[in-house]
């Protein structure tokens, strides 16, 4: 019998996150060995009159296709599935892969033709502008090791995080989502950290379960060239297979003009992909109340209660600076007091101090006012 809280969480997903209405094309792509979920997706979707597509990926096979990809190859696999999804106006991807370094030694020059022909026009391009779309990882044991959990553990944590009262977290958001449409100056504070910038005029984008799952951020953008200061994250992130830890950036006038992390060498080919890729695309704050800790997986690390995000690369057009690059790479900074602490100003005025909202319009996004 298939445990109740995956088929909530397909129905959610088919419902609430991409609304499925009939007669329309839904991919669900899942990366990894999980079915069960899979099964409910394509049942939950056709029951609501769509139709549902299946593509299944198992990451140890693609990286033996980087691993001898030639553009030639690239463009004609980027081809076929940008013309599916093109004909497709939702898409379900689940990422549940056993080993999150699988891509780790795939040569750099083999993974950027693969993000800049493949992914990104794909991805970045079609389906985040053109489709209703959710992402979502699925419990496993690697996932639950990351986590310092046993498996059964993390399993009761993801449903708790995935299934929660997504509604109401959506109400609570609306006051900080006015309030960053309205602000002018950011400053943000901590542990090597003192940064600022504008996102006057840029707007903000609430996220509540309708893109990712778990959710809980509201985000915005920088003005381009606005960006001056360090900011040092706290939380490794891994992306292409290796994991970076110890991140600093210093930026001039938008531009990050010095990088720092375990592999300096390594980190600043990646922000060398394009221009695009030293300026930053995405300003967001997380308050996912059950997401306390870093796992090493960013769907779950920026929504982390008390944490922002600043993210190098592409910016999404909903809050735009006009930053293009195949590159979105969501880096984050949690300020609760066990991580440093810190703090953030709209327009000079304190509005979350240590992780914890202060202003009393704020206090309904704080963890206790979530659960």
């Amino acid at each position: 019998m298939r445990d109740a809280r995956i088929q909530q969480l397909a129905a959610n997903l088919a419902g609430y996150s991409v609304n499925v209405q009939p007669g329309e094309h839904v991919l669900i792509e899942m990366i990894g060995p999980e079915r069960e979920l899979l099964k409910a997706l394509v049942e939950e979707v056709a029951k609501r009159g769509g139709y549902p597509h299946v593509e299944i990926e198992d990451r140890s096979v693609t990286r033996e296709l980087l691993r001898h990809a030639r553009p030639e190859m690239v463009e004609t696999w980027a081809a076929y599935e940008m013309d599916r999804m093109k004909r497709m106006q939702g898409y379900i991807g689940i990422r549940s892969g056993d080993n999150v370094n699988e891509l780790s030694d795939v040569p750099k020059d083999k993974m950027a033709l693969y993000d800049s022909v493949h992914r990104h026009p794909i991805h970045l391009e079609q389906r985040v502008k053109h489709t209703k779309w959710v992402v979502l990882r699925y419990p496993n044991a690697s996932m639950a090791q990351l986590s310092g959990r046993s498996t059964e553990a993390f399993e009761d944590f993801y449903f708790d995080v995935c299934n929660l009262d997504y509604a109401k977290m959506d109400k609570a958001m609306d006051p900080l989502h006015e309030l960053m449409k309205k602000t002018d100056k950011v400053r943000i504070t901590g542990p090597g950290t003192e940064l600022s910038f504008s996102i006057r005029g840029i707007g903000a984008k609430k996220c509540s379960g309708a893109r990712n799952i778990p959710d809980g951020e509201v985000y915005s953008c920088p003005m381009r060239d606005s960006v001056n200061g360090t900011i040092a994250y706290n939380t490794p992130s891994v992306y292409n297979g290796f994991a970076y830890e110890n991140i600093t950036f210093t930026f001039e006038n938008g531009k990050i003009v010095k990088a720092t992390a375990n592999d300096d060498e390594r980190i600043n080919a990646l922000l060398d992909t394009d221009e695009g890729a030293r300026y930053i695309g995405e300003f967001s704050l997380g308050f996912n109340p059950y997401i306390l800790h870093p796992m090493k997986d960013t769907l779950f690390d920026e929504k982390i209660a008390g944490s922002l995000h600043f993210t190098p690369g592409q910016a999404y057009e909903d809050c735009d600076n006009g930053n293009r690059s195949a590159i979105h790479w969501d880096l984050v900074l949690i300020q609760r007091p066990e991580y440093g602490g810190g703090e953030i100003y709209f327009d000079d005025v304190l509005i979350r101090k240590d992780g914890v909202f202060v202003l009393p319009e704020l206090e309904g996004l704080n963890p206790d006012n979530l659960k």
